[in-house]
């Protein structure tokens, strides 16, 4: 067996399953979990007829590449969304299944293991990144994201020493779980920081679509053409339909950027067997060429953000974020108390899910940034996310009286 599977920590949700092991939840509630991120709102009927129009599809083996009219249709969405020059369909895009699988495989495309090499993770994290390190024969290393920057990585604090070892850059943006996007000026420095020591760059943004301000969110590839960085220079961007177009189910998403990575990455993905469905292709053409339902998701999210962050500030230290569907909320505003415990009390008292954050976190330079928060994702429709919030006030108020 590969010694490496053995570094593999549990995933969130299976040690959430332990915390709960045993617990009978109050009966008088029904139960609302908080604690996946799989969308819920329903996958829009154009794409589903798609999808089903399109099941001749099935008796075609796919190519990795994908179509060219697919990676058209992305290309177009790109040069929409991000106002970037034409990208070459050819050498500079991918389709992938779901963002997760690639976000996974690009660390054993680009990861020289016999240098002791580095790979950057945000803190708190998508645990992808760190299994993704470990299997590729590298170390993660471990950036605590800042509450004092928006809960951005603080690159900062990195020392030369470290990243002369680095090859690869995990980014999420906008973040998971805190929702926070990366500025221009956060870029700037990751890029030069690149250029100096010629780290990858992988820049996820499944969660660009969901965005609470008027302006959507800067992208790594928007961020640098902005800068004048021809070409995307060790830059490779992440994205995919599942949470856009509430379609986890599909496992639609793409990279593009720097074409020669994409070279080697097409040929890693040949050999391991990445291919879209080429019926899945046409419904993700679909989803792409259509922004009016992403409009309507988005305003969904608005709507119970707004709603519900208010009545959770009552007892929580929680703001609206930049974008995402996660609430990344301090329990001891009232009430000194861990982020398990409230989370292992909440599912036992009023049957309402939330995750831990310290199953986010690694303890790193001293702390685990997750310590003392939980994520809340709010994907249910807004009555039963609302009814979840009420719940978690009256929880939170019980706790603080001075007879609890």
């Amino acid at each position: 067996m590969n010694p490496l599977l053995n570094l593999l920590q549990p995933y969130p949700f299976e040690k959430l399953k332990q915390l709960f092991a045993g617990i009978t939840p109050n009966p008088a509630y029904r139960a609302i979990s908080l604690g996946i991120g799989e969308p819920k709102h329903p996958t829009p009927a154009f794409i589903q007829k798609a999808l089903a129009d399109n099941l001749d599809g099935l008796a075609a083996y796919p190519t990795t590449a994908g179509t060219e009219v697919l990676r058209a249709t992305i290309a177009g969405w790109l040069e929409r969304r991000y106002n970037l020059p034409k990208l070459d369909i050819a050498t500079q895009i991918l389709p992938v299944n779901g963002s997760r699988e690639a976000l996974f495989a690009l660390a054993q495309t680009v990861i020289d293991p016999t240098r002791e090499a580095l790979v950057v993770c945000p803190n708190p994290l998508y645990q992808i990144y760190e299994g993704a390190a470990y299997l590729a024969g590298a170390q993660p290393y471990f950036v605590n994201c800042d509450p004092a920057r928006n809960f951005a990585p603080d690159f900062a604090s990195v020392t030369a020493e470290v990243w002369a070892r680095v090859q690869l850059v995990y980014v999420c943006s906008p973040g998971n779980p805190a929702g926070a996007v990366l500025t221009l000026d956060d870029w700037a420095e990751l890029f030069a920081l690149s250029d100096r020591y010629g780290f990858v760059i992988a820049a996820d943004e499944c969660y660009s679509e969901i965005y609470f301000k008027a302006e959507a969110p800067l992208g790594g590839l928007e961020a640098a053409h902005k800068l004048g960085r021809t070409g995307y220079p060790r830059l490779i961007g992440f994205s995919s339909l599942s949470k856009r177009s509430n379609v986890p189910g599909m496992r639609s998403g793409f990279v593009a950027g720097d074409a020669e990575i994409m070279k080697k990455f097409l040929l890693y993905r040949t050999y391991h067997g990445s291919a879209m469905s080429p019926s899945v292709q046409s419904a993700s053409i679909a989803a792409w060429n259509d922004e009016q339902h992403v409009i309507e998701n988005r305003e969904k999210y608005i709507t119970k953000f707004r709603q519900v962050t208010p009545l959770l500030q009552e007892v929580l230290d929680v703001a609206l974020p930049d974008a995402g569907f996660y609430l990344w909320a301090k329990v001891d505003k009232l009430v000194a108390i861990s982020d398990i415990e409230f989370a292992q009390r909440l599912y036992a008292e009023y049957n309402v899910t939330v995750l831990p954050g310290s199953y986010l976190g690694r303890e790193a330079h001293g702390i685990n940034p997750g310590q003392n928060r939980v994520r809340m994702a709010l994907v249910a429709e807004v009555d039963e996310c609302l009814e979840a919030a009420q719940r978690i006030v009256e929880f939170t108020k019980k706790l603080a009286l001075p007879s609890s």
